[in-house]
Formats: structure tokens, sequence, C-alpha cells
């Protein structure tokens, strides 16, 4: 399956709005251009013109395929025209037509496929240039995301280290309370020891001492 390019795409949908463009921008030019007085002389062919409305009239000359002119009136089957030389002739209705050949036709088109590819690279050019653009800011912000990944990772790196240290000093910390403890219940226990054995000597030296008192 093909690779889809966006580029490619916008390119492709620019070049068919051209295209359309072209085609739609052409007739309502005409169509401006076109009076109810302007007319142009049939494709294809090379008719002769008459000094009257009727085939009686003589030949007074020819008109070319594509010649514009303008209309005069019309009588009958011939209308009278003014060519653009300045002579007044007539010329048979059917040899006309209310649109240019492609003769007169060609060059503004041809103008018109100019401006319209010119129109074209301009877009192309900004286009790619905002492209551009994108893929810069795209490419600054996978370095930016990196770096922020690896400052995270080396926070959460530092503070398993940290948790490892608050366990092993919570554990320190337990066993020096136990040591602790166990000395204050020893002290203790001493105290406890001396002073019961204070209370158990000295009613007995009392005693002694008061018998000897009465030796004497």
């Amino acid at each position: 399956m093909p690779s889809f390019s966006p580029r490619t795409a916008f390119t492709k949908a620019i070049r068919a709005s051209v295209l359309g463009a072209l085609f739609a921008v052409s007739v309502p030019a005409f169509a401006q251009e076109e009076q109810s007085d302007v007319r142009w002389v049939s494709d294809d062919l090379t008719t002769y013109v008459r000094s009257g409305p009727t085939d009686g009239y003589r030949i007074v000359g020819s008109l070319t395929s594509g010649d514009k002119v303008e209309l005069i009136k019309t009588q009958g089957d011939y209308s009278q025209v003014r060519s653009e030389s300045g002579n007044t002739v007539w010329i048979r209705s059917d040899d006309l037509q209310d649109s240019p050949g492609p003769a007169e036709a060609l060059p503004q088109l041809k103008e018109q496929v100019a401006a319209l590819t010119h129109e074209l690279a301009t877009i192309e050019e900004t286009w790619q240039t905002r492209v551009q653009g994108m893929e810069e800011t795209l490419e600054a912000r996978r370095v930016l995301a990196e770096e922020l990944e690896q400052t995270r990772q080396a926070l959460h790196d530092e503070l398993v280290a940290t948790q490892s240290e608050l366990r092993t000093a919570q554990a320190q910390l337990g066993d020096e309370n136990k040591e602790v403890l166990m000395r204050y219940m020893v002290y203790g226990g001493g105290i406890a020891g001396a002073g019961l054995l204070a209370g158990l000597i000295l009613p007995s030296l009392t005693r002694s001492r008061k018998r000897n008192d009465g030796w004497v």
C-alpha cells in the first residue's frame, strides 16, 4: 500500500483547485466581455461578406474564424456588423456566435494558466515553508520530550535510592531503640535490686546495733 503524504495530498488538491478555477474564471471573464453588440465569426470558417442583407448583394470581402465584430442590426438571415478595421458589412447570422473561438480565447487562457501556475508555485513554497517549520517544531518537541524523560528517570532512580536509605535508617533506628530499651531495663533492674538489697540489709543492721547498745 503506498504511503500517504500530507504534502502530496495538499499539492494534488491545489492542482485540482487550480484546474477547476481555470475553467471557472475563464467563462466569467469572457461573459463580462460579451456585450449585446459583440460577436465572433464562427470557428473553422472563412465567410464572404456582402454589401446588403441578402444573397443578391455583391460580395465585398471576407471574414475569418475568430474575427471580432460589432453587431449593428439584424435583418432576415443577415446581420450588419462592423469589423475591427471599421468596415460595415453584412454577414449571415448563422456565421456569428456569442463567444470567442479558440484562436482568441487561447492567449487569455495562457495568461490565466501562467497566473495560476505562479500562484500554485507560491502556495507550494508557502506550504513547504510551513511544513518545514512544523517539522522543526516537532523535532524540538521530540528532543524536549527525551530530555524530560531522562530527567524523570533520574528523579525516579533518586527516589528509589532515597526510599532504600530511609528503610535502612528506620531499621537501624529500631535496633538502636531496642538496645537503649535493654540498657534502661538492665539499669532499672540494677537499681531495683540495689534498693531491695538495701531494704533487707538496713533493718538487720539496725536490730544488731540495738542489741549491742543493750549489752553495754
